[in-house]
Formats: C-alpha cells, sequence, structure tokens
C-alpha cells in the first residue's frame, strides 16, 4: 500500500480535479483506492458525493460522518482517534470525507508538534492522528492506493498531512506564481522532514505506529496549458520551460527530496490540457470527464476530447506508478 500527498502551497492549479480523476482511473487500472480528503475546504468530498449525502455527512449536531469523527476523541480530550467513517464510492474505491470544521484542528497541530520535543506521548499521538486514520481506512480496504488531497497553504495541518505519505506529487500551472510557489515549497518540505526525523528520535510510545515523513517528491504535473489565445500559450510556454531548472535547486537541492532521473526534465511527470467545457460537465454528471457519455451531453467534438482525456489521465497514472516502483528500489 503507497500512500501520495497532491500539494501545491499555490491554490486554483486544478489540483483537486487531478486527484478525483487519478482516482477514478487507478481504480478503472484495477488498483483499490483510497482518497483521504485533509483540504478544509472539502472540495474533494462535494466532487465524490451529491449534496443530500454532503448534508448528512456534515451533520449540524456533531462531527458527522467525515475525518472529523475519527479525530474527535484526540480534539476532545477523551480518548485518542476512532475509525474513520468511510464512503463506497465503488467497490475498488472509498473516500474519507473532508470537513470544513478541518480547519479547528489547525491550532492543535501545531502545539502538538512542539510539544512533541517535549517527549509527551498525546503530542506524538495527536500529530500521527492522520497517518493511523488513513493507514486502518486503506488496510480495511485492502488498499493498494492512498491519495491525499492537501490545502493550498504552509499550514500544521498539510504538514501533519504530508508526512504520512511515501510520496509528493506536485501539480502546478506554467505560470509565474507556480514558480515562486515552488521556491518556498522545497524548503519547507526539507525543514518539516528534518523536523520530524528528530522528533522520531525522541518518541517515547514505542508501540505507536508513526510516520517515516520522508517528504520524497515523485514529481510534478503540469496542468491547464490549453490556450487558444497564441500570446498566452507562448507566456505559458516560456514558464513551463523554466520550470525543470526550478524543480531541481528548489525542490531537489544538492540533498534533495528524491534522486534525479536520467535528466531533469525526467520529473515531469505529465503535461495535462485544460478540458473546459467537459469540466462542469463531468461534475453534473458526478463522474471523470473520461467516462463521460453522449447521454451526458459528450456528442460531436467533445466525444472526440473524452477519448483524449483518457488517454491522458492513463499515461499520467501509468507515471505515477512508474516512479513508486523505482522508489522501492532505491
Amino acid at each position: 500500500m503507497k500512500t501520495i500527498a497532491f500539494f501545491n502551497n499555490k491554490g486554483g492549479v486544478g489540483k483537486t480535479t487531478l486527484v478525483y480523476h487519478l482516482a477514478w482511473m487507478f481504480s478503472r487500472m484495477g488498483k483499490r483506492v483510497v482518497v483521504a480528503d485533509l483540504d478544509p475546504q472539502a472540495n474533494l468530498t462535494s466532487m465524490f458525493l451529491p449534496e443530500d449525502k454532503l448534508e448528512d455527512i456534515w451533520s449540524d449536531s456533531g462531527p458527522g460522518k467525515s475525518i472529523l469523527l475519527a479525530l474527535s476523541p484526540i480534539i476532545r480530550g477523551t480518548g485518542d482517534i476512532a475509525p474513520a467513517p468511510v464512503q463506497r464510492i465503488r467497490d475498488s474505491l472509498r473516500l474519507i470525507p473532508g470537513d470544513l470544521g478541518l480547519a479547528l484542528f489547525e491550532a492543535e497541530l501545531s502545539e502538538a508538534w512542539g510539544k512533541c520535543l517535549e517527549e509527551r506521548e498525546p503530542a506524538f499521538r495527536t500529530t500521527s492522528a492522520f497517518y493511523r486514520i488513513i493507514q486502518a481506512a486503506g488496510h480495511d480496504a485492502k488498499a493498494d492506493l492512498i491519495l491525499i488531497d492537501v490545502g493550498p497553504n504552509l499550514g500544521a495541518i498539510n504538514r501533519s498531512a504530508l508526512i504520512c505519505a511515501d510520496a509528493i506529487v506536485l501539480p502546478l500551472a506554467p505560470d509565474l506564481f507556480s514558480l515562486q510557489g515552488l521556491k518556498n515549497l522545497g524548503p519547507t518540505l526539507k525543514r518539516w522532514r528534518s523536523e520530524w526525523k528528530t522528533r522520531l528520535k525522541v518518541n517515547p510510545a514505542d508501540d505507536l505506529p508513526l510516520p517515516a515523513g520522508d517528504l520524497r517528491a515523485l514529481g510534478y504535473v503540469i496542468l491547464q496549458f490549453g490556450l487558444r489565445d497564441s500570446g498566452l500559450v507562448k507566456a505559458y510556454d516560456r514558464w513551463a520551460q523554466k520550470i525543470p531548472a526550478i524543480y531541481e535547486e528548489f525542490i531537489l537541492g544538492k540533498k534533495g527530496l528524491s534522486q534525479s532521473w536520467d535528466s531533469v526534465e525526467d520529473h515531469q511527470i505529465a503535461m495535462l490540457k485544460h478540458y473546459r467545457s467537459l469540466v462542469p460537465m463531468a461534475m453534473e454528471a458526478r463522474k471523470p470527464i473520461f467516462e463521460l457519455k453522449a447521454a451526458d451531453g459528450a456528442i460531436g467534438a467533445h466525444s472526440y476530447s473524452v477519448q483524449s482525456a483518457y488517454g491522458d489521465f492513463r499515461v499520467l497514472a501509468d507515471g505515477i506508478l512508474k516512479r513508486l516502483d523505482w522508489f522501492d528500489l532505491m
């Protein structure tokens, strides 16, 4: 079972849509997948589930049936984590629903991070709560893959979420903001890795399962490059050409988060189009773009785009699995 987090501290690049489609694609490829929505905005959960189901999950009278239910004993100070409520999307695809109330857990995670250095077992239980919740859900589902979606920030929630992952995929838009985000992200991930390794050495609870926190960068995916305006296309191409060098310097570095492939460019896993009108069509049909049918409105030129989307996401999924296999050989 491998855990992959998808993270960019710059929002609006299509990260959540990417995770949603990859979850479906891996499932179609015969993988058993658990998706954990650890973004307090819970957009991924709303993509998977209809409104009536969301109302049931996000109850006003208590922690509901989201990730908050599993965290509730820690938040209330009454005990350790509880089993996560899991939504079955299909036989091979499960969801741990997110919750807007997850933002309230930020302060506790921030405090626990510091107290880990004081060798306090409750601090380690709080910091590792996400890890232990998603690992238990993954084992119950006999999952091959766990995909984690997180918000676009460098806060305590994301720190505790990212140390859960065996690998991190970085979705990028080819623009100035994403490049600046990479420059901030690399040093932060390296610092989090170093700080967690220090904390692991003083863990007082030998029987407490904790993540390794290697924070290895699997590669990056460029999103939303399919523009019709020639001027914008040239601008995007210009920024895209800058990504490999910045990725090498700030994400990998001399002591980077992963070893190099044959060339810097190989760290680009894929480049995906922006499918424009197919995205809202897919959201309304509550299915991925590559499963849209004529009955959903995918007719004419749209039907060719649906086929193209399937090929694009299949290449991306294969690329991710290939890199995971490569990590196993390291």
